[in-house]
Parts: C-alpha cells; structure tokens; sequence
C-alpha cells in the first residue's frame, strides 16, 4: 500500500482457504483408489484417518468434521467391497472414527488460535495507524509517498514512524526507526511524533527541532524507567529534513545515527549525509547533535527515506538487498520511477521480491519531491500570541 496507509505483510499462502477443501479430497479419493486396485496384502483404507488431520490444517471446523465423516462411509464402502478374510474389520472403524474426532477438535483449536491472531493484528494496525497520521499526496509544497510494511514478529509492532510537519518557516520531514519492537517501541514513536509536529511548526532553526528531539527521547526514558518498565534505555534512529520556503535547490537534513537518505532523480542516485551522528536519545554520549547539512536537491529530484527493514532485508543465501543498485536500475530504464508513488513501490517491490515475502523487521520507505511551485503554504503563518488582538484578514501573508 502506498501513500500514507498501513499495511501488515501476509506471507503468501501455498492453497487458499477457498480451495483448501481440495488436498483432503484428492488424498481421500487417492488411498480409496489405490486400495481397491491393489491386491490383498496390500490393504491401505486404514489410511484413511489420514484424510480429517490433512482437512484439520487446512480447512474450517465443519468442513473437517465433513471430511471425517465422508472418510468413514468411505471407509466402510471400501472395505465392504472386499472378501470377509481380506477386511480390515471394526478396529480400523474405530480408528478412522476417532481420527475424525480427533481431527475436528483441532481444526477448532486451530480456528481459534487463529482468531485470536486476527484480533491481536486489528489492535497492532489500529495502534500503528493512530501513530502514523494520513498525508495528502501533495501537501504544503511537497509530493509525498509512504509504505509500511509490518514484518508481524509474533504480532508485535514496530517502532518505524515519519511525517510531515509545514510551518511558517518551511515544510519539515521526519523519519526515524525506534530500537526494539512493541506497544513500548510504538509509544516513544508517538512521543517524538507530537514534539516533531509542535517543534516542527514554531521553531525557526532546524538544529533546535533537532535538540527537542533529543530532549523528549531522554524524557520518555526517564518516564518509562521510573514507571517501571524494562525498556527504559530506548533510543531512535532519524532522519530530519527541511524544505526552506524559497530555496527550491537545497535542503538542510540532520542524520541522528540511520541509514543515508537518496537523491533519486532522472540522472540517477546519489547519496547525502550518513548518520554522522548519535541516535535520539544518546547525544550525550558524543558530547552533541549531529550537525546540519545543507545538501543540493534539485527540482526534478525525489528524497528517498528507509529504515533498516529495507538495507537488511534478505534472501535464501542470506544476501542483503542492494537498493541503490536496484533504485539506480529501475531510474536508468524508466527516469519516471523516480516519482515518489513509483519509486516507493519499486522500494516495496524489491524487498518483498528479494526477500521471498519473509520480512524479518518493519520495512519502511519515505519519499518527498518539491511540487514545481513551492510556495508558502496556507495556514503556516505563525500563531498570535495569547491574548493579543486577532490579526487583520491576509496580515503576515506575503
């Protein structure tokens, strides 16, 4: 799913539950056939029971309770069918009887477990998605597209977030990756979300949105340590960006510690600034935040953001997959991927394809280019103080 929407990854299901009736029924229909065209010494029917615990995997709990059914009236026309010295008898009735008992029991288990799944996969979606807030595809003068892919690390969330914040002195962007997984990874996400979106808005530099970053990392592990919890020593990796109101051919980013954003344009891809810097929440390790870059990034070029779940993503030989290389392909063979609703889906794309479907972290991919247009943006005025004299209609609008 591209734009600003969640998406849980599903590995692929090798029969789906539409034809999963299919496997026991050519199983039944096989050891039915082939004890009839056997000869005597080789008497299969008792096999039989195989057929419900094959449904059981498979298929729901009346349908199992069907094949278990099916497969003992099958049984007993099968045996029928054979001299009384050559017949498996009444032990084996029992056994194909209590084999479908057996069988109807756990697919209801089963039915069950999976249930609880679902369930427990609405709550992680509906908590992602009160964290990651809808973008506009076009919005504050930036083209924007998003893909969040949910790895389902028995059924917890990640930490991956990002947004975009316009204010009176330019469009700010944000994405970063919270270490560890969970309500508690989810929870510092939406903690340095709310300072971006207020930070991002009224501060004028880019290094203070930056130093209350950092201020509220520090903060919520305070927090969680002195509630108690043991993930108080939390931190996060982030990319900060801005797009100054009239500076259409550079932008100021600030890298706390991830992975190097893109320049992806018609003439292929380029890499800024690395994390030169700590991560949220340990710049006093370092002695400071990581300094500000003023980078180039024409008109024509998108802003390629990802977390770690896509430069780590693997494949059977345990390969990592090449995204500039892949990105640098997909441009040099079509220069219009590097629009951001392609290019993220392209993003997508490969890692799902490299990895076989098997996501072994949250993947995530950001992309922001400048509308041609960058102007400022309505409603980015800054705020009047408390208690002073509403301003006139169009004051401070240039």
């Amino acid at each position: 799913m591209t734009g600003t929407g969640y998406k849980r990854w599903h590995p692929p299901r090798i029969c789906g539950r539409g034809y999963g009736w299919l496997l026991p029924s050519l199983l039944l229909v096989g050891i039915a056939v082939l004890d009839l065209e056997t000869g005597a010494e080789f008497r299969i029917v008792s096999w039989i029971v195989l057929v419900p615990g094959l449904a059981a995997a498979v298929c729901g709990v009346g349908t199992t309770a069907a094949f278990g059914l099916v497969s003992l009236v099958t049984y007993v026309l099968v045996d029928n069918a054979w001299p009384d010295q050559y017949k498996a008898g009444l032990p084996d009735f029992v056994l194909v009887a209590l084999g479908g008992v057996l069988a109807t029991l756990t697919a209801a288990l089963r039915m069950r477990q999976e249930r609880r799944m679902l369930r427990m996969q609405d709550v992680a979606e509906t908590t992602v998605r009160a964290v990651l807030r809808p973008l506009p595809a076009r919005w504050a003068g930036l083209e924007q597209a998003g893909v969040y892919l949910a790895a389902d690390v028995e059924a917890q969330v990640g930490g991956d977030f990002y947004d975009i914040q316009p204010g009176p002195y330019g469009t700010r962007v944000l994405l970063g990756d919270v270490q560890g997984k969970g309500l508690g990874a989810v929870d510092a996400a939406a903690a340095l979300l709310g300072t971006f979106r207020e930070a991002g808005y009224h501060e004028k530099d880019l290094g203070t949105v930056g130093e209350r970053l950092e201020i509220r990392m520090i903060r919520h592990r305070v927090h969680t340590t002195a509630i108690g919890r043991r993930d108080g020593d939390r931190f996060a990796t982030a990319v900060l960006v801005d797009f100054a109101w009239g500076e259409s051919g550079t932008v100021d980013v600030i890298n706390f510690g991830h992975e190097a954003p893109l320049a992806v344009g018609p003439h292929g891809v380029r890499e800024l600034p690395s994390g030169d810097g700590a991560p949220l929440g340990l710049g006093d390790l370092v002695g400071g935040l990581p300094p500000i870059h003023r980078v180039p990034l024409a008109e024509e070029e998108t802003l390629l953001v990802v977390t770690d779940g896509v430069t780590e993503a693997r494949d059977g030989r345990g390969e990592f997959y090449d995204l500039i290389g892949d990105v640098a392909r997909a441009v040099a063979a079509d220069p219009g991927c590097a629009e951001p609703g392609r290019l993220v889906r392209r993003v997508r794309d490969g890692v799902l394809r490299h990895s076989g479907g098997r996501l072994a972290d949250d993947t995530t991919a950001f992309a922001v280019r400048r509308l041609p247009e960058m102007e400022e943006c309505p409603g980015t005025q800054p705020l009047p103080e408390i208690g002073a004299a509403p301003r006139p209609p169009g004051a401070g609008i240039p």
